[in-house]
């Protein structure tokens, strides 16, 4: 009987060949070689707080727990997508007392950290100053945009790039070689099908090892794959999107494009090309969000506090429990009605401004707050709309010499129709009222 493992050992290849020291990992020579940051971590037996920043499978959780292993440092893994502050708080304080006895500062390492909203990332503040705990943190996002400053200031922020393709190259040998010593697979790859499975990785090596997996167990046994059945695997289960690149843009480009368009077909596809690719579920939200001011607007008022909702109920639960809240958004914005009045209105405000600038307010709508302004005559001639039967009055609030109006133009959507009914209303009224005004 053979020695070597069954085919379901050696799976998941990422998790089986993820490197336990520093002199196995591969890549991000720029912090691991001799005499820079992280191999001077090791060398000197100290660590700082430290956040790791950079696109998925280039190596930030097993750097992280190399250090602690090496360093032989107490730690403790939270997720940010599910952590609580209660629980990070209870951690901390005996992490200060554990400090106390043994020496040895707690190593916290924190998951995609940027989902830690920043009332929890204040919390972390004066057991890192302190140097009760050592935070580590890794992020796919820009950690400039989506932390706390004053946290940052307490962190060092060291980015990962994607994997060459030297190194992609030496984590696929290392996988191929580690089939063959473990199993009674009999796998041959050639240096084309390699290429192949390399370039779909786009600098990713849990990729590539991802891909390298459905190969081999795809593949006939004993036969050698080629380029089609790579291809097949590639499109059918995994896709390729780099989100760090063009990618990125063209297909959120092309998701509010189907939602603008009503397309819900189209919009749902486009979500989940983005979602399967790895894409952050908050970048997309973020982007809903603008969607249901932009496209939307005043024709369906449920649509922004709607979008809000997700971005509360995902940074809640977190991927993939909170997978469908996007789902959810993407239906609703797609089949509202749709209006651009809103943004319409926003570029021409702005040429407004500009031409208008030095525009002064007029003096019967400044609050005599103090004794120069009345002096002036501020508030004199200012009426109070509620104290009028319409509740509004002929009383012009533009500043002199501007002739334009109209600025807002809704259309007949949804609940836009109603804003336009309002408007209308209202300018009737106004009208009215400076023809009495005339008159007398």
């Amino acid at each position: 009987m053979s020695k070597k493992k069954e085919r379901a050992d050696i799976f998941p290849l990422a998790d089986k060949l993820r490197p336990e020291n520093i002199s196995e990992f591969i890549g991000q020579e720029h912090l691991t070689g001799q005499g820079k940051i992280v191999r001077s971590f090791i060398d000197r037996g100290y660590l700082s707080s430290v956040i790791f920043w950079g696109p998925p499978g280039t190596g930030k959780t097993t750097l992280s727990r190399i250090l602690v292993k090496q360093l032989d440092l107490p730690s403790s893994e939270f997720s940010a997508t599910v952590s609580k502050i209660g629980e990070i708080r209870e951690l901390m304080k005996k992490a200060a007392d554990m400090k106390k006895v043994g020496g040895k500062p707690l190593v916290l390492f924190v998951d995609e950290i940027h989902h830690f909203n920043r009332h929890i990332q204040d919390a972390f503040l004066p057991y890192a100053e302190s140097g009760d705990v050592i935070l580590m943190g890794t992020t796919t996002e820009n950690p400039a945009y989506k932390m706390n400053r004053a946290l940052l200031s307490r962190l060092r922020i060291l980015e990962f790039s994607p994997l060459s393709r030297e190194n992609l190259v030496s984590i696929f040998e290392r996988g191929i070689k580690f089939i063959g010593d473990k199993t009674d697979i009999k796998i041959k790859v050639g240096s084309d099908v390699r290429d192949l499975i390399i370039d779909h990785s786009n600098g990713d090596g849990r990729r590539l090892l991802n891909i390298l997996e459905l190969v081999v167990n795809s593949a006939s046994d004993g036969k050698e794959p080629d380029r089609q059945l790579v291809q097949d695997i590639v499109q059918k289960k995994i896709g390729s999107y780099d989100r760090t690149g063009d990618d990125r843009y063209a297909y959120i480009s092309a998701l509010h494009k189907a939602v603008r368009n009503s397309d819900t077909d189209a919009s749902l596809f486009w979500l989940y090309r983005m979602m399967e690719g790895g894409e952050d579920p908050l970048f997309i939200i973020r982007r809903m969000i603008r969607i249901s001011v932009e496209d939307i607007g005043f024709a369906d008022l449920e649509a922004l506090p709607l979008c809000l909702n997700i971005k509360e109920a995902y940074e809640s639960l977190g991927s993939p429990e909170g997978d469908l809240f996007l789902a959810q958004g993407i239906i609703y914005l797609s089949s509202a009605p749709k209006s651009n009045s809103i943004y319409k209105t926003e570029k021409k405000m702005k040429k407004l401004i500009d031409k208008y600038g030095d525009a002064k307010v007029p003096f019967h709508i400044i609050n005599p707050s103090n004794f120069l302004n009345k002096r002036k005559g501020a508030g004199k001639g200012y009426e109070y709309a509620h104290d009028h039967p319409k509740r509004t009055t002929a009383m012009n609030t533009m500043p002199e010499g501007v002739d334009e109006s109209g600025f807002f133009e809704p259309n007949m959507m949804g609940f836009e129709k109603k804003i336009r009914e309002r408007l209308e209303y209202w300018k009737k009224i106004k009208e009215e009222l400076k023809g009495k005004d005339g008159d007398e």
